[in-house]
């Protein structure tokens, strides 16, 4: 999975940090280039996880920490912590591409490819390895969505040499955030605390643990390079940048401070080059939990408008002072800003009293609030300083997006229908993909419709269809009232539920 930086230059060189694959290329690891000198390293002897210390507050303190040739020494804080560091390998099939899930039925087979190709089951299964940490006694794991995203299996295996069963709590493609439980957990397990990553410093000195190429509870450290990095991986950028050394491998594992908390979670490098590391900070990651525990999904609050950077040339344009806000460059149709009563032109200041320097500072202060709360947002006007009242809205899923469906919703029953739904701009869930053969294939669904009533339930979003679709009875013709794009009329289809 790659994502760009700004630069030009690097316009290819950023990845995510992928997780390692098992198999040749996680042995072949490079070695030092003799222009450079092979830096030295002390092998620490591993440590039960029972046996470390209880992680506490100043649990590290460098002034009196042991030192060797003047160098302090990181053991004791690594000793303290390594327990909760944990490798996490997955299993998955391979998926059928988007282009094989546009041929009809049968036109494989006329290429001469075998019947099914491009189908779940088909060619040797995925693996990878990844890494994470426990942040609960009980089984909770933090690891990247990009390591467990579209798992059949997850293994998560502790430092002791444990080795637990997990299932995907949640799951934030977003934000590469996703929270798994470890089957089978005793209760006791060693977990690390998630600390404030706003109180980093550029400067502060940070450690990283994880499993690099394969290389289980390697560490680095460092210190942290820069903060709120915008590496256009997606729209929540705040990355926090480290030089402290991250490898594929490395995906969800922990950066931490000095007194033993998890200020970030590793997850993307530049490729290519050295000291390059970007971090989620915890603050965000604190901010994602209660809903990733709760439902398994993040639900953002969303205005509905198009915003751009207030410029220097653009406030002068505009007869502002001000040099930091966020200008509307359009407010979208029916959204929460319109009926709020925002226009274009609008420089937004603030929301619930947190200023807004720029047009990502808006959309990810307005992302971390609640579907359906009220907000007050200060805003200049023709240079006069204003402020309105806004209920948000739900953001929908944008195009290309994938749509994570909440626990309390079945995703097995679109599945089994043989359709891939998301949540449509105006209401409904929008076919995105069908399966060639399948029941929504037969029963005329094509991507693109939208699907606003299955039975008598009126369908405001995917979750609202999942729900529907699990409660229909199977055998059972179910009747679809579906609308195509750019049509205010709706036309009717009958889809045969297949056996659970």
């Amino acid at each position: 999975m790659a994502c760009s930086l700004p630069s030009r230059r690097f316009l290819s060189a950023l990845v995510l940090l992928p997780a390692a694959t098992l198999g040749a290329c996680g042995q072949a690891i490079g070695t030092a280039s003799a222009a450079s000198p092979a830096p030295t390293a002390q092998v620490a002897a591993a440590v039960p996880a029972q046996a470390a210390p209880p992680i506490q507050k100043a649990l590290f303190n460098p002034a009196v920490a042991g030192s060797q040739g003047g160098i302090t020494s990181l053991a004791p804080l690594v000793d303290a912590v390594k327990g909760a560091v944990v490798n996490v390998e997955v299993r998955a099939r391979p998926r059928r591409s988007a282009a094989m899930q546009r041929l009809p039925p049968g036109m494989a087979e006329r290429f001469g490819l075998p019947p099914g190709f491009g189908g779940e089951g088909n060619g040797p299964a995925r693996q990878g390895a990844g890494s994470g940490f426990i942040i609960d006694a009980s089984g909770i794991v933090l690891t990247n969505n990009h390591v467990v995203e579209d798992a059949d299996q997850v293994r998560v295996k502790l430092d002791d040499g444990r080795a637990f069963d997990a299932e995907v709590m949640g799951r934030d493609p977003l934000t590469d955030v996703a929270l798994l439980k470890l089957k089978g957990a005793p209760g006791n397990l060693p977990a690390v605390p998630l600390g404030d990553s706003d109180a980093l410093r550029v400067g502060d000195a940070v450690m990283a643990i994880g499993n690099p190429f394969g290389l289980a509870s390697s560490v680095s450290a460092g210190i942290l390079s820069a903060r709120a990095r915008d590496i256009q991986a997606g729209p929540y950028d705040e990355f926090l940048q480290t030089d402290a050394a991250i490898n594929p491998g490395n995906s969800g594992g922990p950066l931490f401070n000095m007194q033993g908390e998890v200020v970030g979670m590793n997850t993307a490098i530049v490729g290519g080059a050295t000291g390059i590391g970007f971090a989620v900070p915890s603050k965000l990651i604190q901010a994602l939990l209660p809903q990733l525990k709760e439902t398994g999904v993040v639900r953002r609050g969303w205005l509905g408008l198009a915003v751009q950077d207030l410029t220097p040339d653009l406030a002068r344009a505009l007869g502002l002072e001000a040099m930091k806000g966020a200008v509307v460059a359009g407010v979208n149709r029916g959204s929460p800003g319109e009926r709020a009563g925002l226009r274009e032109e609008d420089v937004i200041t603030s929301v619930n009293g947190k200023p807004v320097e720029s047009a990502g500072g808006l959309t990810r202060a307005v992302a971390l609030l609640q579907p359906d709360s009220r907000v007050k947002v200060n805003l200049l006007r023709g240079g006069k300083a204003q402020s309105l009242d806004v209920t948000l809205g739900t953001r929908p899923a944008q195009n290309g997006e994938q749509e994570v469906l909440p626990r309390n919703a079945s995703a097995s029953a679109p599945r089994r229908l043989g359709v891939q739904l998301s949540d449509a701009r105006d209401g409904g869930a929008q076919v995105v993909a069908v399966e060639p053969g399948s029941p929504a294939e037969r029963g005329g669904l094509v991507p693109g419709m939208v699907l606003v009533q299955v039975g008598d339930q009126k369908i405001a979003s995917v979750s609202d269809a999942a729900q529907a679709l699990t409660a229909a009875k199977p055998g059972a013709a179910l009747l679809l009232r579906v609308r195509m794009p750019g049509s205010e009329s709706t036309l009717l289809r009958a889809v045969e539920v297949p056996e659970r």
